[in-house]
This record gives structure tokens, sequence and C-alpha cells, in this order.
């Protein structure tokens, strides 16, 4: 058996419990991982309180369940060791120290992961704590500023968010991809982001950004702090707005966008993959991206963990299982 937080319905963070559940069995392709660390991210978060979105709210529960998530045990990010493989498993051996994401069940002491999923080797160096939160920010910073915008060397990035859980990532992924970085956050977090590489800083309460006189190639917004008709007059030419929230206003304006010249609305999807991870898992053993981790609570203290990273923080927030 194994502990696990299990969400009995949508709702606040006291809608969470611990239960003992059966270890799951891997299958001929897949490997069992013995959790030392998973995140609780803003996504998690949303999951949890049904905060789909006017747009989303029906589809989202459609999609992962009416009353209560469909996978009780949630979480999505996580690190920690190989415990059992598939006879058919090539890629990973026994003990092997891993990390990486799935749709949910992170939130548990053991977790069944596909061989080909979205999983690598952690880097010699990294911590599981660190480890855990990576894939989410990271991934979701690369596939916008990398897949999306593709951010080239050389052009100026702004950051709305600088702080937060993608914003963090966000500010390092733009300039290991050789960009100029402007993020902006609030006046606490302005030594953060400096620290994570950017090379100007603006206090969000101090300031708006389309007042400077400056322009950018690309404005990254991570905490709906803007829009793009609110960011278009700072855009370059061939500039562009990447959002992660979804509307039907930055739909219709990435359709209107295919016929015009001049600035674009862009809006995408990330999701976890082998090709990713090890992405990931390269920028991490170089050096290129690092987390940062503002409190970690034992699996038991799932509710605090949560109302943690409600409050918000200049950092992830790390929940720590142990096997039973």
């Amino acid at each position: 058996m194994m502990n696990a937080a299990f969400t009995r319905s949508y709702g606040p963070a006291s809608v969470l419990e611990i239960r003992s559940l059966p270890v799951p069995t891997p299958g001929p392709r897949e490997v069992l991982v013995r959790i030392e660390a998973s995140a609780v991210t803003a996504g998690d978060l949303r999951v949890r309180a049904a905060d789909f979105g006017p747009v989303m709210s029906l589809f989202g529960r459609l999609f992962l369940g009416i009353r209560a998530p469909r996978r009780p045990v949630q979480g999505t990010m996580f690190a920690g060791v190989v415990a059992a493989v598939g006879e058919e498993v090539e890629r990973f051996t026994v003990g092997d120290p891993v990390f990486g994401s799935r749709p949910s069940g992170a939130w548990a002491s053991y977790l069944t992961v596909p061989e080909d999923g979205s999983v690598a080797l952690r880097p010699d160096g990294v911590t599981p704590t660190e480890a855990a939160a990576v894939p989410y920010g990271a991934g979701t910073a690369w596939t916008f500023l990398h897949d999306l915008a593709q951010v080239q060397p050389g052009e100026r990035v702004l950051v709305l968010g600088g702080a937060g859980g993608v914003g963090r990532f966000a500010i390092q992924i733009a300039r290991h991809l050789g960009a100029h970085v402007t993020a902006v956050g609030s006046a606490r977090s302005l030594p953060l982001m400096r620290e994570l590489g950017a090379q100007e800083t603006l206090d969000y309460r101090a300031s708006d950004f389309t007042t400077l006189g400056q322009t950018w190639d690309v404005v990254f917004d991570t905490a709906d702090a803007s829009s793009f008709t609110h960011s278009r007059p700072v855009l370059t030419a061939q500039g562009r707005y990447v959002t992660l929230y979804a509307s039907v206003r930055v739909a219709a304006q990435m359709v209107a966008n295919r016929w015009r010249r001049g600035p674009r609305a862009l809006f995408g999807v990330s999701s976890g993959s082998r090709e990713q991870s090890q992405i990931l898992a390269d920028l991490l053993a170089s050096g290129a991206i690092r987390p940062v981790v503002d409190a970690a609570f034992p699996l038991e203290r799932i509710v605090d963990a949560h109302q943690h990273a409600e409050a918000g923080g200049d950092g992830a927030v790390v929940v720590l299982p142990e096997a039973a």
C-alpha cells in the first residue's frame, strides 16, 4: 500500500485528504517510480478548484470530471527513483534517478510512467526537490518561447509575471536563446528576476511598460497582466504577443492576424513529451536553467502546501512523499 493525496471533489484545498491505496503495477512498457518529490503548480490549483475560466469551464469538467476529478490522485510533476520496470522496458533500469510529468498521480508514494513518456534521467547534482520544480514552468516556457514565438538571438523579450512559476524559467530560457530580457513583477521580486538573468526589471505597480518608449519583439504574458491590444503599440513590426491564457478574443485575434501584416497574438498548449523532458534535462545539466523552490511540505500536509501555493511566493511549492 502507499499514501496518496485524494481529491474527493472540486473545491478549496480542504477537499484533499490522504488515503492508503494500492501501489500501481507497471505495464510491459512502463516504469514504476518511487516518488521523492512532486510539485504543486498553478495548473494543479486550477484543476482542484475547477477554475477553468469562462471559455473552458464546460469542456474542463467534461474532460476531467463533472463533480470531481475523474482521476482523484492529482499532481503532475515528479522526481524520484525507478523502483521496477516492465518486461519490455529498455530505456531505464531499477535505481535510475528520474524526473518528468504525467497528467495525474504524482501526489503519491509511487507512480507508473510510460517508458517513452515525459520522463528523463535526472542530471547529476540536481536534487529531487529541484527537479520536481522544473517540468511545468520550464516546459511551458520552452514551448511558448522556442516553439511558438521562435525567439531569435538578439531579439528583445518582455516577460510579464517574471517571478511566477513560468516566468522564472521564461527569463532563463529567453536568455539561453540569446534574447535581451526585460522582466516585470512586484518590487519584492526585482532582485530575484535580476538574479535569474533579466537585464532590465520593472515594478508593475510603479510603471506601465507601454509608456516607457521601448519596443519588444516578444511580450510573453505569463500572468494575464496585459492583452494583445494593450501590448501592440510596443511590439515591433514582426512582434509577437504570447499569452498562457486562452480566450475567445485571443483566438479571434490569432485568426485575424493570419491575413494581416504586423504584430501577432499567439496562444498554444504545452504538453510534456520524451523529447521535451530530455531538452529540460540538458538545460539543467548545462546550468542554463535552475529552479527556485520556495517551500517543501510532507505529503501529509498537502492541504498546507496548496494553501501556501495559493498565497503566492517567489518559488515553487513541493511535496515530499514517503514510500509506505
